[in-house]
């Protein structure tokens, strides 16, 4: 079947290039969704911007690093406590952010000496924090400030500090993919090897592409633990700064998320011959996959043979329990790219979920090969979706529950259809064995809790008591 057009598109026409369904006996690579393409004016997108493809995703959640954003206080705010990436240090990183508040004076008359001013400030007020990451935005690049050259001019009067700069604006890019891609780059380039790790296991890794949503990382840590593998650097999830430069002495990478770092796992090998392996981590097929994996590198399968028996044994009757009453339900997974094909199979092979609709924000056209491989004909594939496209979906495939972020979901509980938050989780971790079954038990409440039923019922009828009535006027 060729690509989709839908009614609310009809002005839009170039939109047709970006949704396919998905049907029998065709060849998928002759209809891949456009993708990481500029949004087409008059599309109203839920794209990020490439700055918060940088800090918001990637730098910002490191545990031990002053967040610098060069740029007008809104950039600032707007990428602050939005995501829920806890770390064991008090959630530093979750408390606290730093703008250069630029004003438009400093637009006019430029903005390099109110930085360097607000970089010292910051490490003054902040006298045991020695590392910092500066972002420029979009004002701060157009009038030309040059944040290198006043972090060279800060680490020479500090030399006890570390700063990096991520030249990254939203204007630089289609969408926040961009700012994955530049922050990866600059990092391997500029930091990796420059910090020696203490090695306390034969068997190292660098975990790449794991942000510690609600205690992923975390929870992960404990297989690695068990397996005795040294995680040389997680990247970036609870991560301190420092672990970051020691990535180059890993004898392998784990990728999770490709999209946002599989760039880094790219250079590494290409720099330093270290060996990539993708892993998924959402699913119990899936992690045990990963596991064998990982294990089968280090030619320890005994031990991941192991420590898989004891989580099934752990995990196994509490996932049959909700997929039991799971089946059949139907699925809608608007995220930003990779967690659709993630969670495709998995949820259709470990809870028998259906899942009918995927929209992806920053995909590139290999995340459109492989959800478009695993998932299921019938299935609706949308790159950067808006809101009526949604909203004609809704209608097209009726979902029961949608996993998205918390702006798409505002808008499906206002049509009393359940939503999960597919970005930082409602009540995660869910990677891992036990992640999974969160998942499923939050699943399993969103769509049997009577709520939304209840509140799409009009208590206004002729039958209704009075005092109901009364209430509802």
């Amino acid at each position: 079947m060729p690509m989709v057009l839908l009614k609310c598109d009809k002005d839009i026409p170039e939109r047709e290039k970006h949704i396919y369904l998905k049907a029998p006996d065709e060849d998928t690579r002759d209809f891949l969704p456009l993708s990481n393409a500029a949004t087409i004016p008059g599309t109203l997108s839920e794209r990020g911007c490439a700055f918060c493809g940088a800090k918001l995703v990637i730098g910002g959640v490191l545990k031990d690093t002053i967040q610098m954003i060069h740029g007008p206080l809104g950039c600032a705010y707007d990428t602050w406590h939005t995501k829920r990436y806890p770390s064991d240090n008090g959630h530093f990183q979750m408390k606290y952010v730093w703008s250069t508040d630029m004003k438009e004076s400093h637009i006019v008359f430029g903005g390099e000496k109110r930085l360097e001013k607000s970089m010292h400030e910051a490490f003054d007020a902040m006298p045991d924090v020695k590392r910092m990451i500066v972002y420029t935005t979009c004002p701060t690049a157009l009038i030309g400030d040059d944040i290198k050259a006043v972090a060279k001019k800060v680490m020479a009067a500090r030399p006890d500090v570390d700063i990096f700069t991520v030249e990254c604006p939203g204007f630089s890019g289609v969408s926040q993919s961009k700012g994955h891609h530049v922050l990866n780059i600059g990092w391997v380039n500029e930091k990796v090897g420059t910090v020696e790790p203490e090695i306390t296991s034969e068997y190292t890794i660098n975990f790449i592409g794991d942000y510690n949503i609600q205690g992923d990382t975390q929870l992960l840590q404990q297989y690695w633990d068990k397996l005795g593998i040294q995680v040389i650097a997680h990247f970036t999830g609870n991560a301190n700064y420092d672990d970051l430069r020691g990535m180059h002495r890993a004898k392998l990478n784990v990728v999770n998320c490709a999209r946002s770092a599989g760039y880094i796992a790219n250079e590494l090998k290409k720099q330093y011959g270290i060996p990539r392996l993708d892993i998924d981590s959402w699913g119990f097929n899936y992690m045990a996959e990963g596991i064998r994996k990982i294990c089968a590198f280090f030619g320890i399968e005994e031990k991941g043979e192991a420590l898989i028996a004891e989580e099934y044994a752990k995990w196994k009757p509490k996932l049959d329990w909700y997929k039991e009453r799971l089946k059949g339900t139907k699925m809608a997974i608007w995220t930003g790219g990779p967690r659709l094909w993630h969670w495709t199979k998995s949820v259709e092979d470990d809870l028998g979920v259906q899942v009918v609709a995927m929209s992806s924000k920053f995909g590139h056209e290999e995340d459109f090969e492989k959800v478009i491989a695993r998932g299921q004909e019938g299935t609706y594939y949308i790159d950067d979706g808006n809101e009526l496209e949604f909203f004609e979906i809704i209608d097209l495939v009726k979902p029961d529950v949608i996993f998205t972020g918390p702006r798409v979901g505002e808008l499906v509980k206002k049509l009393h259809i359940p939503y999960v938050n597919g970005h930082a989780y409602h009540n995660g971790p869910y990677m891992g064995f036990e992640g999974f079954v969160n998942l499923a038990r939050d699943m399993h409440n969103a769509v049997h809790n009577p709520l939304l039923k209840l509140a799409a019922t009009d208590i206004r009828g002729t039958t209704t008591p009075a005092q109901f009535k009364e209430a509802a006027e």
